[in-house]
């Protein structure tokens, strides 16, 4: 029988989950990916200047374990060097355990709470029908379930893309500190940026208004994805 996996602890969120060569697009790149403990040991050895035994220590594992973390997560960033590929940080279930910086607990701690759902929206009311595209979505409706009060995102600039829409628009769902996404479809690359945001996605949500997305989810009928479904 395996060893249960200890939870490693991971006290730094990166500040952005993709980074690729200048002019390129993201969506002609082949990506290499980093877990978020490989992100901490980087952070702990390479930027604050720890030993093993103290980065170890600051991430409840052993020695041997941050280790081979830290080579890993060094290889992926050689490798984008290198080969010049998008280096994407990305969760996975290596990393059960998270704690942010005490100044992102509360804001984190709110996501977690999914009090903020995004609905892709044609237009900026709660009667506005739901846009079954998400990259190229008029705009997004941004609902907190405990107040009900909405906001609206402009989708306008990714619109007007011809690469990489769907990643503008997770940003903008993850900057508006969003923790759920109701939509039609997304895509492969929009649905690991969203995924690498924290951000749950709810699909097949077209044929009905905003205010019934938001109902739908308030009484726990929508339907959530764990691939891209376009």
């Amino acid at each position: 029988m395996p060893r249960p996996r200890k939870c490693r602890r991971i006290e730094g969120c990166p500040k952005a989950c993709f980074f690729k060569p200048q002019g390129i697009p993201l969506t002609e790149l082949a990506e290499v990916y980093m877990t978020m403990d490989g992100f901490e040991s980087l952070r702990l050895a390479d930027y604050q200047g720890l030993t093993m035994e103290e980065g170890a220590a600051r991430m409840h594992v052993s020695r041997h374990t941050f280790g081979r973390i830290l080579g890993d997560a060094r290889r992926a960033v050689a490798r984008a060097l290198v080969d010049g590929l998008a280096l994407h940080i990305a969760h996975d279930a290596q990393t059960p355990c998270m704690h942010q910086y005490p100044d992102r607990l509360a804001a984190r701690s709110k996501e977690l709470c999914m009090t903020k759902i995004a609905i892709t929206s044609e237009g900026p009311k709660m009667t506005d029908r739901v846009d079954p595209r998400f990259g190229r979505a008029g705009g997004f409706v941004v609902v907190d379930v405990e107040t009900m009060a909405s906001t609206y995102v402009d989708n306008g600039s990714s619109q007007s893309m011809s690469h990489g829409a769907g990643i503008q628009a997770a940003e903008n769902i993850i900057n508006a500190g969003a923790s759920v996404l109701l939509t039609g479809s997304v895509g492969p690359k929009a649905f690991s940026a969203l995924k690498a945001g924290g951000v749950k996605i709810g699909h097949n949500m077209g044929g009905m208004t905003v205010a019934e997305a938001v109902e739908a989810f308030k009484s726990g009928k929508v339907e959530y994805t764990d691939s891209p479904n376009r």
